[in-house]
């Protein structure tokens, strides 16, 4: 702005010549409520008396036809003044100036009748121009808009084609997206500011996507996210279709996000490349208001739960309102500096196309549910960067970007702060990210004259370079070559302060930021102890009588959130209320063929939706699953757990005889027709709508004493059946929410198979105790692995035994760069690999379980280490200790009173599990153990305590090798082993060699390397003679059950070892202090 000086000749009033000059006017120049378009008198200011003034000559105005348009539009801007630099607005008049732009009080007592004349002109002009400006919102520019075709229109969104009629021979097409709350014009704000008119005038094919005012277009308030990336997804189509080019897709703010979750969601294709200005993709990083990422999140979580906003809409001028009190001081500074401006009509006009635009024409309505789904998806559970997101209950994730990206970032900007926009980075690691940055701020990245000096001709730079017609512009540089977190300047560190202290919350920022590294240890305990709280009273509520089982657990969910994702599988996502309409289903097929409350089912399936939805039903109706083993023996299996019917996936049906006495049904694979056993019952083909329940159906019928689950464990003749109450279910499940910590928003993957404990116990249980999603994959290997903890934004990562080995051994994989894990959860975790995994993901955490087969025993490594320790007990969970163990006679230790003792530090012995009162004290009870009366059960494993209290898992009883020594530990052994650095896997077994068994090793290789004589010395040297292996012995591989456990009685069975060219073979010397290689032979 320029102030008025007493220097300057007073202005003549603005007024129609005799000769009037009629101009055709478009509709989109004549302001809201004026006549309707026509002809109208062209009047412009009578010329000034040469020599009384140094001030310019206002700015010519030119007429310009658009294409395909009989209007003509007045453009006056004062970049096209000759003698003028660009930008530079309106010229300054020499003299002593005034802020407020009123004459004083001196000037107009010694200036006479002249200096009088002159303001009272000046105040008139103020009033007519003012009271334009009332009457129709501001001024009128003569302007009109960039031309432009409709070239679609959908339901959710019209597709615009500027300048259709000029287009380019061999233009690329770049399809620009608009933010939600502000309109497509956006683009187009006027023609000295248009992002469209620079990119045509640069030989750019523009083509615009418009969603139009949504409270004035039909269910425009009930639009979603979704609806809105489809528009963007269905606009790539027709703009590829009309051109035969693949688009580069651009978007400006949270247009820039559409254009991220468009090119993941159709994997790339169509796209030739992103171009985003300030849209933020981690909703972690510092906000526009003085509040902590946290507590945006928490308060975005109790605005979705509260369901307020899928009800009610977001108006524009609460949008308006919303974008000024982010910066409130420049916005009042600004009206200010408008009003006492309002005399000089030519001053204004350049930019009131561009203050209309954000003072009123540019805000545009914001439907409820679209904000619904940003909060839940990007805010509270920050799935930009994590993954995970849902588009038409499809899995995306920014990691299936790989076409190359933009970014345009303003130093400045606090509403795409860059922290938020550079994130693109860490969410997209397959795609090439490339940065072009402005000290700009959110609002100048597109519009003004740092958008027309800088961003438009880069991002036409950008489009001809991936057209491969010139080279990358030098402004664009690779990300990895821009500092992604650079200090912020002064400046702004007191811009930010001074902001803050007009909102009234300064001082308090200041507090909190110095606060923030004191608390910063304990913000997590502190912040999760309300969320652990119910879980933990839950566990110690939880008596015989009490109703508790997995379906009931879904179905308080369901009531709860029921719009929440609770299941994922392959790139598909099923919600709470999803999940319980089809495991509703499935009981009533149940129920058709036969299935009553207290039956035992077995269910024989792979990994798929319908092995957990089964088993969930099975909960639901009453019943008991025996979750038999694929790779099992079926007959004994179903035997041991006395079933009466199985159901199975088509891959597991019997090809010859069924089991004996066991009705066979089929679920899975879809309701075609096809040829199954005539005695297989294809549970797809039930309707469900014509099943009528009966009448002693109840839904969620069991207590925690009854018996919900049979597992098995052990091979061929050691086969066990286990029985797992719901009691112990939930503990395990309600004690694994609460030990992980976990949450709504989190994501529990599992490759496991849910016939394991770890997985139907921990993983399943745990995500649906915590309301979480479980995610169910598809395979193990390290590029499925990484591929599906990115799409499902995989926050927590079961496993088994060594599960993790192939992932914590691979090469590096892109997607593992920024990776979403926070925790490992499972159990049997060896310890070298263990410690492997901690090196290779530090951000991670590992959290052991311990779970005895018998007994309520839980314990949990909370903290992670030390490595191999299991732990200490889960709170609510059965009092544990450990009794001394005569391992030679196989049973307690007993003292002269006939009492057990208590083991001392570092004393192995027995881990017994106690039963509480009112307990079934089902199986073998052990009584009277450390006093008249106690109850306790064996958990039928050797344990020690060490000095910090912390338990150690040694070894199974049952695992005890019966050498002519006495009996050895295979722990002692494997623990050495592990300290050799090119040992990978390894195992230890008894070997029946004359009279007793003999000690053997068998170990794996890390790749590249050997092991030597020497190194086993070493290793062995602190463990006694006669607990080292008589034969340690190298092979290829060792094999390892579906939940990938060390099998070593193939191993076994092929006895004393002997050496080949493959095979290794060393022998304990005769001294038992040294290892000697067994020749081939010999």
């Amino acid at each position: 702005m320029w102030s008025p000086t007493s220097q300057r000749t007073p202005r003549r009033p603005r007024r129609c010549s005799a000769a009037v000059v009629w101009q055709r006017v478009s509709s989109s120049s004549i302001p809201p409520g004026s006549a309707s378009p026509g002809f109208r008198p062209n009047c412009s200011p009578e010329p000034r008396t040469s020599g009384t003034s140094n001030r310019s000559p206002a700015p010519a105005e030119v007429a310009t036809a658009g294409a395909g348009q009989q209007s003509a539009r007045v453009v006056r801007n004062h970049d096209d003044v000759p003698g003028l630099p660009r930008g530079s607005g309106p010229p300054r008049l020499p003299g002593p100036t005034r802020r407020s732009g009123r004459p004083a009080l001196s000037e107009l007592a010694t200036g006479g009748p002249a200096v009088a004349i002159r303001y009272a002109r000046r105040a008139a002009a103020t009033a007519r121009n003012a009271a334009e400006v009332v009457r129709f919102g501001g001024l009128d520019t003569g302007e009109s808009g960039s031309p432009f075709t409709v070239q679609a229109e959908a339901s959710n969104y019209r597709l615009r084609h500027y300048f259709a009629d000029d287009v380019p021979e061999q233009a690329s097409p770049i399809l620009l997206v608009p933010p939600l709350m502000l309109t497509t014009e956006v683009w187009d704000v006027s023609p000295g500011s248009s992002g469209v008119a620079s990119l045509h005038a640069e030989g750019v094919d523009t083509w615009v996507v418009d969603f139009g005012h949504p409270d004035h277009e039909p269910g425009g308030l009930e639009r979603t996210l979704t609806d809105h990336v489809l528009a963007v997804s269905d606009a790539v189509d027709r703009v590829r279709a009309a051109t035969g080019r693949d688009v580069v897709l651009s978007g400006y703010s949270q247009g820039g996000m559409f254009a991220y979750q468009t090119a993941a969601y159709r994997r790339g294709e169509g796209i030739d490349s992103l171009v985003t200005f300030g849209s933020p993709v981690d909703t972690r990083a510092p906000l526009p208001i003085p509040i902590s990422p946290e507590v945006a999140a928490r308060i975005a979580g109790g605005l979705v739960d509260s369901g307020l906003l899928r009800r009610i809409a977001l108006p524009g001028w609460a949008s308006r309102l919303g974008f000024k009190l982010l910066t409130p001081a420049k916005s009042v500074q600004g009206r200010v500096q408008y009003l006492l401006a309002l005399h000089d009509r030519d001053a204004l006009l350049p930019r009131e196309r561009q203050r209309r635009f954000l003072e009123s024409d540019g805000w545009t309505a914001w439907s409820g549910p679209a904000i619904a789904e940003l909060l839940e998806q990007f805010v509270t559970h920050n799935r930009m960067l994590e993954g995970g997101f849902v588009i038409d209950d499809r899995l995306v994730t920014l990691a299936d970007i790989d076409v190359p990206v933009l970014t345009v970032v303003g130093s400045v900007d606090t509403i795409g702060h860059p922290d938020s926009v550079r994130a693109v980075r860490r969410a997209a690691p397959r795609a090439d990210i490339f940065e072009l940055t402005l000290h700009a701020g959110h609002f100048g990245l597109v519009v003004g004259s740092k958008a027309n000096e800088h961003t438009w001709p880069a991002v036409a730079g950008w489009v001809r370079w991936r057209a491969g017609q010139a080279g990358r512009p030098e402004s664009i540089m690779p990300a990895e070559d821009v500092e992604a977190d650079p200090a912020r300047p002064v400046a702004g560190r007191a811009a930010a302060i001074a902001q803050a202290a007009e909102l009234g919350v300064g001082a308090t920022r200041l507090l909190l930021g110095t606060a923030r590294q004191a608390v910063r240890a304990v913000r997590g305990v502190v912040s999760e102890a309300p969320a652990q709280l119910p879980r933990l009273a839950r566990i110690e509520q939880l008596d015989p009588a009490t109703r508790i089982s997995l379906g009931l657990l879904l179905d308080e969910q369901t009531r709860k959130a029921g719009q929440d994702i609770c299941f994922l599988f392959g790139d598909r996502a099923y919600r709470q209320h999803d999940v319980k309409h089809r495991v509703d289903s499935v009981v009533k097929g149940l129920i058709r063929v036969g299935v009553r409350h207290g039956d035992r089912v077995g269910v024989l399936m792979s990994t798929r939706p319908s092995a957990f939805t089964v088993v969930a039903a099975l909960s639901r109706l009453g019943a008991t699953a025996v979750l038999l083993r694929p790779d099992g023996e079926l007959d004994r299996e179903a035997g041991l757990g006395r079933v009466s019917w199985v159901v199975s996936d088509p891959e597991h049906v019997p090809a010859g005889e069924m089991l004996a006495g066991v009705t066979w049904c089929v679920l899975g694979g879809g309701a075609d027709a096809r040829e199954l056993h005539p005695r297989v019952l294809d549970m797809e083909r039930i309707d469900p709508g014509e099943v009528e329940l009966p009448a002693w159906y109840r839904a969620n019928p069991h207590r925690a004493g009854d018996v919900a689950f049979v597992l098995f464990t052990g091979e061929g003749g050691g086969t066990k059946a286990v029985q797992v109450t719901n009691r112990r279910w939930a503990m395990s499940a309600l004690g694994t929410a609460s030990a992980a910590a976990l949450k709504s928003g989190d994501t529990v993957y599992c490759t496991t198979p849910v016939h394991h404990s770890s997985a139907l116990l921990m993983s399943l249980g745990g995500a649906v105790a915590a309301g979480a999603r479980f995610a169910m994959g598809t395979a193990d290997d390290p590029e499925t692995f990484w591929d599906e903890v990115r799409r499902y934004g995989a926050t927590h990562v079961s496993y088994t035994w060594t599960s993790l080995h192939a992932v914590a051994l691979a090469p590096p994989n892109r997607n593992e760069l920024h990776h979403p894990i926070r925790m490992f959860i499972g159990s049997g975790m060896p310890r070298n690999l263990w410690r492997r995994v901690t090196e290779r993901f530090p951000t991670a955490q590992v959290l052991e379980f311990y779970a005895s087969a018998e007994g309520e025993a839980i314990l949990a490594n909370i903290k992670g280490t030390p490595i191999g320790s299991m732990g200490r007990p889960l709170p609510g969970s059965a009092q544990v200790k450990i009794a001394a163990f005569d391992r030679e006679a196989g049973g307690l230790e007993l003292g002269p009173d006939g009492l057990g003792r208590e083991c001392a530090t570092d004393e192995v012995g027995l881990l017994l599990a106690r039963i509480n009162a009112g307990e079934p004290a089902t199986g073998r009870v052990l009584r009277g153990v450390f006093t008249v009366g106690d109850a306790w059960r064996s958990t039928g494993d050797l344990f020690l305590r060490d000095e910090h209290h912390d338990l150690w898992l040694v070894d199974p009883v049952s695992a005890l090798i019966r050498t002519a020594g006495g009996s050895v530990m295979p722990a002692g052994a494997r623990t050495a082993l592990a300290t050799i650095p090119a040992v990978d896997l390894m195992v230890v077994f008894g070997v029946a060699h004359e009279d007793a068994d003999v000690v053997v090793a068998a170990v794996t290789l890390r790749p590249g390397t050997t092991l030597s004589a020497a190194e086993l010395d070493r290793a062995f040297e602190r463990l006694p003679p006669a607990h080292r292996p008589s034969y340690v012995q190298v092979v290829r591989s060792i094999p390892v059950t579906t939940w990938h456990r060390l099998v070593w009685r193939p191993l076994q069975q092929a006895g004393i070892p002997k050496p080949t060219r493959a095979r290794k073979v060393w022998r304990l010397g005769e001294d038992g202090a040294h290892y000697q290689p067994v020749l081939a032979g010999s």
